[in-house]
């Protein structure tokens, strides 16, 4: 039996969702970001009870079919951006769409209704995201960073990049820069 976890997003969450089934004395085969697998059932006390500890730890169990959905759109999403080795080099439409086995044009509908923006101004701010803990561990240049997250040019993502956070690369990675070191010298 599947169960699909919203907000499940870092290897700490996992962690955090494979305790807590043990603890109710629940099989898993695997937890996965945003799901798990339990062999065998679960009776209505002790889903309510994960239910009731998950949200503890910030963790929702979903019920409903359409938040199950999104939870699958955004874990697809996270997955593709922050965990793989390579973005894939396919449009993220037909990625989405080829992952989860819907039309994407459906997937896309759904997403925007419920989340209020659309599945690409999602995936730009976590390709946004990435870029920052890329420029902060100092190890690329913003070309390399560009070429890796598949952007067209440099210019492209300082572009995106000012629109999302009002900052250019460089002067983002100055200000962390002088952050960390004042922080160093406290």
């Amino acid at each position: 039996m599947k169960l699909y976890i919203k907000y499940m997003v870092s290897l700490r969450c996992k962690m955090m969702v494979k305790e807590e089934l043990k603890r109710l004395g629940l099989k898993f085969t695997y937890v996965e970001l945003g799901v798990t697998e339990i062999s065998g059932s679960i009776t209505e006390a002790q889903r309510e009870i994960l239910k009731v500890n998950l949200l503890k730890s910030g963790l929702e169990l979903l019920d409903d079919k359409r938040s199950i959905l999104i939870e699958k759109i955004k874990n697809v999403i996270i997955e593709m951006i922050h965990y793989s080795e390579e973005i894939p080099k396919t449009n993220y439409s037909d990625y989405i769409s080829e992952k989860l086995g819907y039309d994407y044009t459906y997937l896309s509908n759904i997403f925007s209704e419920v989340k209020g923006i659309t599945i690409q101004q999602y995936i730009i701010i976590h390709k946004i995201e990435r870029v920052k803990e890329l420029l902060l561990y100092d190890e690329f240049t913003l070309t390399e960073i560009s070429y890796q997250m598949h952007y067209s040019s440099v210019a492209h993502l300082s572009n995106q990049f000012k629109k999302v956070t009002g900052l250019s690369p460089s002067f983002y990675k100055q200000l962390q820069q002088k952050r960390k070191e004042n922080l160093e010298n406290l």
